[in-house]
């Protein structure tokens, strides 16, 4: 099939993009909301610029479309990017793990639209999802984090095997999820086997508030 896929720039969506060319289908354009609040229900914010960098990699058409980011409003957005594309695809590929309000969201705009939703992590083991990034060779970058256990030292790390084991044991300490679905951390991939450079982040800002913080990227740029 020809698909569209939903990407921020996190691992879920960039694997679940992933997946679905490794099962064959081609991925003919990269999707990106860009809300203007970090409020947004549905949709990644931090440094969701970077995806730009992220279609120069692959060589996919990044379509991006922007949002106030309120509660339910933000889905007409959405659904006129999903529509944009609805005559040259099949398909849009999202990044869902175990969300219900997003997937929910995402099934019904597709179906509206003539559309097939696949959500090829839907209900993964998170264990098993860091075990697929290592297995493919995913580089993850921390971009943000807002759960008890996860403080600003982990702002701007890159996820190797070993500061994956401080994460299980901190998730199984804390109960946070260990794939984030809650909103617990948000990640950026630097690399993966579609890019054809790898993305290095030259400067960066860590804002710290209260018990959640973020890892602004002021500049990044492609690497062989």
């Amino acid at each position: 099939m020809d698909l569209a896929a939903l990407v921020s720039g996190g691992k879920d969506s960039i694997l679940a993009m992933y997946r679905m060319h490794l099962e064959g289908h081609r991925i003919r354009y990269l999707l990106s909301m860009e809300p203007e609040s970090r409020e947004s229900y549905m949709f990644h914010h931090p440094n969701v610029w970077v995806t730009g960098l992220i279609s120069q990699a692959t060589g996919i058409q990044l379509i991006t479309a922007r949002t106030p980011g309120r509660k339910e409003e933000e889905l007409l957005d959405l659904r006129a990017l999903f529509e944009s594309v609805s005559s040259e695809v099949e398909g849009i590929v999202g990044g869902a793990l175990a969300s219900n309000y997003q997937k929910r969201r995402i099934d019904g705009l597709c179906e509206e639209l003539s559309l097939k939703s696949l959500a090829p992590l839907w209900q993964i083991d998170p264990l098993e999802l860091w075990q697929e990034l290592f297995r493919h060779g995913f580089e993850v970058m921390i971009t943000g984090v807002a759960a008890e256990g996860l403080d600003e030292r982990w702002l701007g790390r890159v996820v190797d095997r070993g500061a994956f084991e401080e994460l299980r044991e901190l998730s199984e300490r804390h109960r946070f999820h260990l794939g984030f679905e809650g909103g617990e951390a948000e990640t950026l991939v630097l690399d993966m086997p579609l890019y054809r450079m790898r993305i290095a982040v030259k400067k960066g800002e860590t804002l710290w508030e209260g018990s959640s913080g973020i890892y602004t990227i002021e500049e990044a740029v492609l690497e062989a």
